[in-house]
């Protein structure tokens, strides 16, 4: 392929064709992720020299040094249009490549997120540990952008963002927001939190839990008087339970669920799916909301049963991804297939669904 192609060029088009990711590889078309689908922009492809060229003008010498070292680098460009894409640059058979994700420049409000009242009134908690679930993709990060700008217009309160690489840049409104990016400002997550436990905040953003080290530095920020928001790759809330109580040594299992019974505030578990009635895609939730009898649950080591407590929740705003899907398909939003093969029971899910026709 001609090597007139710039990186700017390529985030041009993504911007364009309105995708969420940018592929570069060796000896492929460029690719873009469009309504969740790949699609080449480009008959020919690139060389082993055109993607390394490529990287290099996303990368700075540090960066770019850092890929050479380690086999990667994770970082945030802005494009000239301030658009920002959060950068995975990388090597693979011994060749340059990387994948770019769009970040939406203007944040949706929790309505047109699709979340229900319930999850605003989180936002107002003193303390507590409010998680985001999802597969990768499936837009938690704006998500919990969205709830700290809502913390951010309505409560002046101190809040203090850890990520990697930092994607929305929040301006200080009512509240005041400090934004550390791990790498940069801080060397790591469990650092950062600890750290930001001295700078007193009221709000906490961890941008991962990916490590025992991190997710017991959030939960203990968040007995402490903190309202801390984390985000954990699973999906429904018991799974999300069950993570974080096996990341912990056995030893230690039982004191951690008595912490989470205390401190767990929510599991807003997401996934996002194609749209049947025009193009996009639609978030599909599972919400659970700390009640008594959840409590009781998460303590008694019984998250089995938490599934029927949000079935039975919908008065407290509560509800199974099963029920959103199932809601979604029958407003003509999601396809059969999608709701088939998303839900996390599909065999009563037909039987409901059979049940509800036969009327």
């Amino acid at each position: 392929m001609a090597t007139e192609i710039t990186m700017k060029d390529l985030l041009q088009a993504t911007i364009d064709e309105g995708a969420s990711d940018l592929h570069v590889r060796a000896f492929m078309p460029p690719e873009l992720r469009v309504h969740g689908e790949l699609v080449p922009i480009a008959d020919e492809s690139f060389q082993a020299e055109d993607t390394e060229k490529l990287c290099r003008e996303l990368c700075t010498p540090e960066q770019f040094a850092e890929v050479e070292k380690h086999g990667g680098a994770d970082f945030a460009v802005s494009h000239d249009d301030g658009t920002r894409f959060r950068v995975s640059v990388f090597k693979e058979r011994n060749r340059w490549g990387c994948v770019l994700r769009m970040i939406p420049s203007t944040l949706l409000t929790l309505e047109q997120i699709g979340l229900p009242p319930t999850v605003k009134e989180l936002l107002f908690k003193p303390r507590g540990l409010i998680l985001v679930t999802g597969p990768t993709g499936s837009g938690k990060s704006t998500t919990l952008a969205s709830m700290i700008d809502v913390i951010n217009q309505e409560r002046g309160v101190h809040i203090i963002t850890i990520e990697d690489p930092i994607e929305f840049y929040h301006t200080s409104k009512k509240s005041l927001i400090t934004q550390r990016e791990v790498g940069a400002d801080v060397p790591s997550f469990a650092e950062a939190i600890r750290r930001a436990l001295r700078q007193d905040p009221d709000v906490i953003l961890v941008g991962e839990m990916r490590d025992l080290e991190t997710i017991s530095a959030a939960i203990t920020a968040a007995e402490t008087g903190h309202l801390v928001f984390g985000t954990l790759h699973t999906t429904g809330a018991a799974e999300t339970i069950d993570r974080i109580v096996d990341s912990f040594p056995t030893d230690q299992q039982e004191q951690v669920r008595t912490q989470l019974s205390v401190g767990l505030q929510a599991v807003i578990s997401q996934i996002l799916l194609p749209r049947a009635d025009k193009p996009g895609r639609i978030a599909a939730f599972e919400i659970m909301l700390a009640t008594p009898s959840i409590r009781s649950r998460i303590r008694d080591n019984k998250t089995f049963q938490i599934r029927s407590d949000i079935q039975t929740g919908a008065k407290f705003g509560m509800v199974t991804l099963d029920a959103c899907l199932t809601q979604h398909y029958q407003n003509g939003l999601i396809s059969y297939d999608e709701l088939i093969t998303k839900s996390q029971d599909p065999d009563t899910v037909v039987a409901k669904l059979k049940e509800q026709m036969g009327r």
